[in-house]
């Protein structure tokens, strides 16, 4: 199956969520779930409980909460993190057009990509 995104409140953006939606991406931001200012847990489990890997912008937070799920035997559906404004909406989109292009959702399953070594 392909890789449904979710994009949480850090790298969310009506302008990046659309463009990929375009290109046929099935895109759900946070503010579209309802799960604005929720914790980083949370938002990694509600990526998790719809099958969705998770993008944010939010790298240190996601690499300790990737160690900790594996540590204690919990599954997510991928992790994808980039720093914020490394790259422009255009290039976040296409950057993450290769790893839904490459990628099963199997293969994203217990796994944290990071945007900066998927060059478009």
């Amino acid at each position: 199956m392909p890789i449904k995104l979710y994009v949480d409140e850090d790298a969310m953006s009506h302008g990046l969520a659309g463009a990929l939606r375009l290109r046929g991406v099935d895109v759900v931001t946070a503010l579209d779930a309802g799960m604005l200012g929720r914790p980083d847990e949370e938002q990694l489990m509600f990526a998790s409980i719809h099958s969705r890997a998770l993008f944010s912008f939010n790298t240190s937070d996601f690499v300790a909460l990737h160690s900790d799920f594996l540590l204690n035997g919990k599954d997510h559906t991928g992790i994808v993190v980039a720093r914020q404004r490394q790259f422009s909406i255009g290039e976040q989109m296409r950057r993450l057009l290769r790893i839904v292009g490459s990628l099963t959702e199997e293969q994203m399953r217990n796994r944290i990509e990071y945007l900066a070594n998927w060059q478009s």
